[in-house]
């Protein structure tokens, strides 16, 4: 029997579906990258955006073709669209057969086995335990160079905005022990570099036998241990839980990548306040400052919200300023999209009109865009450990990698291979990548 899955979303999606893989895989699933060889097809699907969910309803217009003609074939629904519309999904995507939220994914054979049937199949209950953390993922990544591994799952946070608690459930971190396993099974294999993925990973806690308490700074030193010759990066961290004892750990380790997500959505304490972020403009300041002072080399990235409830043109002004006084690397910049059953869809009133979210996050993408510019002429004439990860899209002859700032970097082959750690010096840059030569 063969699967096909399509995974959308974030990286914690991408780890979900190799958890998924390996559990079909002890039922005698194999995967398969033709649509037309599968027996089952799973969609790994986001819900954070609306645009998101349209792409996936694309996506089953195509299964629902190809299960006309194959009638036998078996269509699943995995991830957190499935925990947000759970028996509606069945009732309107009619080539649907089996619905699974993210912590049933143990369940997934059986619920194969009903859809074999003729049953449509379901199971969207949330857990408080779950972790997956016995599971050995099956790498499903192309290049064997860099993969990723939940240390923990669920959000406690509730912002307003963000349907992430309502469709991944509460907050639970997976023991250091299974987790320092499946590290030193990626450096086995020769993997050179591990991202740990949480939905704040600053928060991650977790209690030994002897009463002891691990917290995210103890676990990324103990993961920087496992091999020197491993990178270390992790995503995301709330700006609520920074500590500085993780940025001390961080600029002590080589290894650990000098690389912070940190988001910010708003400049506005105003609007931080009203999305229940649980902190000020002014202690988000103060995480960035640490940062630099700690770590000069640090790059920072962020996420931003154009147009969130009752936004103001001062807000807006106040985002545009962080902005310009933090200096960020790079940026992921959205409109806000209501989403279902947040807390803003059933208290707050979408009140930015459209054309004006629009044009706020031009503005926003345009100063970013000019800040991320600046960022990689500075990079011009410096030197950076590099690992190499593909060939290049564009030529045959150069690798593509990223530095230890998650800078991509673009530099002539020559005896190099991916997995490789190359020294090499920026010559000049694009506004997406960086161009050098190897010392």
């Amino acid at each position: 029997m063969k699967v096909y899955i399509e995974t959308y979303g974030c990286q914690m999606n991408v780890a979900d579906s190799e958890v998924v893989v390996s559990i079909l895989a002890g039922e005698g699933y194999e995967v398969t990258r033709r649509l037309s060889d599968a027996d089952l097809v799973l969609i790994n699907t986001c819900s954070v955006r609306e645009n998101a969910e349209q792409r996936v309803r694309g996506r089953l217009d195509v299964f629902r073709m190809e299960k006309k003609k194959r009638p036998e074939l078996i269509v699943g629904v995995i991830g957190c669209m499935a925990e947000r519309l759970k028996h509606q999904l069945l009732e309107e995507e009619k080539s649907v057969d089996l619905v699974v939220g993210p912590d049933a994914y143990r369940d997934l054979p059986n619920l194969v086995r009903s859809a074999g049937t003729g049953l449509k199949a379901i199971n969207v209950l949330l857990s408080r335990e779950e972790t997956y953390s016995d599971i050995s993922p099956v790498r499903m990544d192309k290049n064997r160079v860099s993969s990723f591994v939940s240390i923990m799952r669920g959000c406690n946070n509730c912002c307003a905005f963000c349907i992430v608690p309502y469709t991944r459930g509460a907050e639970r971190s997976r023991s250091i022990g299974t987790i320092l396993r499946e590290v030193e099974e990626l450096a086995a294999m020769g993997y050179k570099e591990v991202t740990l993925l949480g939905q704040n990973v600053d928060s991650y806690r977790w209690k030994k036998e002897d009463g002891s308490i691990t917290d995210f700074a103890g676990l990324l030193e103990a993961v920087a241990g496992v091999s020197p010759d491993m990178r270390v990066r992790f995503s995301t961290s709330h700006p609520k839980d920074m500590t500085d004892e993780v940025l001390h750990v961080m600029a002590a380790h080589h290894n650990i990548c000098k690389s912070i997500h940190l988001p910010a959505q708003s400049g506005s304490t105003r609007m931080l306040e009203l999305m229940r972020r649980g902190y000020t403009r002014e202690w988000y300041l103060s995480r960035t400052e640490a940062i630099k002072r700690i770590m000069p080399d640090c790059s920072i990235s962020t996420d931003l919200i154009a147009g969130f409830c009752t936004e103001t043109e001062d807000d807006h002004r106040d985002t545009l300023s962080l902005m310009e006084q933090v200096q960020f690397d790079y940026a992921f910049m959205f409109k806000y999209s209501v989403r279902p059953n947040t807390l803003a869809a059933r208290k707050m009133t979408d009140d930015v009109p459209e054309k004006v979210k629009t044009r706020r996050l031009q503005e926003i993408i345009s100063l970013q865009g000019r800040l991320s510019a600046e960022s990689k002429q500075r990079c011009i004439g410096q030197t950076y450990e590099v690992l190499a990860e593909s060939i290049s899209k564009k030529s045959a002859a150069e690798l593509s990698g990223r530095n230890s700032q998650n800078m991509v970097v673009v530099f002539p082959k020559r005896n190099h291979a991916p997995g490789d750690y190359v020294q090499v010096q920026i010559t000049g840059c694009t506004p997406a990548t960086l161009i050098g030569d190897y010392v």
